[in-house]
């Protein structure tokens, strides 16, 4: 039995990151516009920057690969997710829902108060992730590079949310 460990990632695991991505986004490729696609698995150098201002979570299977990431930031009582791939073998055996749960725990613990998030139409099947989880189409949609970007909420509740910064 594989351990699997999430964690936050480090500047030197960006490589690491954007393999994960890559094999996460690549079978829906070609239903992306390229902007989008460059955005959604960006470069070891974009992955290095986004970590300045976002904290990225990894999963690690056993001691070295990382099967799964996600991003998160605060913007006032809001955090914002994005970024989360599980790479295809890695699927099913619960690490989204893992992902999930500490980004949620780290922006309650900072504060926010509801949770975003951005998907596309090819991704069917992080949308019903996201439902099962309590996120609702907000309803807003905005152009991704010329193609539809759905955001959707969720509100986390007053129990759980503390006075808390991340770090």
């Amino acid at each position: 039995m594989v351990i699997i460990t999430i964690r936050k990632a480090r500047a030197q695991e960006a490589g690491g990151i954007r393999r994960c991505l890559t094999s996460a986004f690549e079978p829906s490729r070609f239903q992306y516009t390229r902007g989008a696609f460059e955005d959604t698995v960006p470069t070891v150098e974009a992955i290095r920057e986004r970590m300045a201002y976002m904290t990225v979570y990894i999963a690690v299977a056993g001691t070295r690969e990382i099967v799964g990431t996600v991003a998160c930031e605060v913007e006032g009582v809001e955090g914002h997710v994005r970024g989360m791939a599980v790479q295809p073998p890695w699927q099913g055996h619960g690490i989204a829902d893992r992902l999930l749960r500490t980004v949620e725990s780290d922006l309650a613990a900072a504060g926010c108060v509801r949770l975003t998030l951005n998907t596309t139409e090819p991704l069917k099947r992080a949308i019903s992730f996201y439902r099962r989880n309590g996120f609702v189409a907000s309803g807003t949609v905005t152009d991704f590079f010329g193609m539809p970007l759905y955001e959707y909420v969720k509100a986390l509740s007053d129990s759980s949310t503390a006075r808390g910064r991340m770090g």
